[in-house]
């Protein structure tokens, strides 16, 4: 996708990804989504990019570097994404992830994590066309009453 720019992720693009959030999941952006936006562009280490054309915002994935915990190292974790459904199918998606990859690449750090739901065919079929696999963890849920 030649005309698209991939940026490091600002603060003042909340409103934006949220207007992608919302054309994904056809709901609300609820009050925390500034506030998960803003905090993934406060530090030098967040790996949070967006695709931008024409000096609209059509595409992110926050990431966030996280130092070992549960027996792993340092690694990228993957947390959140999406691509305007227009735009869908013309690579900002792969663009997007290949951002995160360097940035991972020039801090040092080897392993990228994300967390598919399984019957999220469209999802696990993109992160495989990533070559990303299943990893040594295993998801668990605890729902409180």
């Amino acid at each position: 996708m030649d005309d698209a720019l991939i940026r490091r992720m600002q603060a003042t693009d909340w409103e934006e990804i949220g207007n992608i959030y919302t054309a994904i999941t056809q709901e609300a952006v609820q009050d925390e989504f500034k506030r998960i936006v803003e905090k993934s562009t406060q530090s030098e280490t967040d790996a949070s990019f967006v695709a931008e054309i024409d000096g609209v915002v059509v595409g992110y994935m926050i990431g966030s570097v996280l130092n070992g915990g549960f027996g792993i190292q340092k690694a990228v974790w993957i947390t959140m994404f999406g691509v305007n459904p227009q735009c869908m199918g013309r690579g900002l998606g792969r663009n997007l992830a290949n951002a995160i990859f360097e940035f991972s690449k020039e801090i040092g750090i080897k392993n990228i994590y994300t967390s598919v739901r399984w019957d999220s065919s469209d999802l696990l079929s993109f992160f495989k066309t990533l070559d990303f696999g299943r990893s040594e963890f295993i998801n668990l849920t605890k729902v409180l009453e």
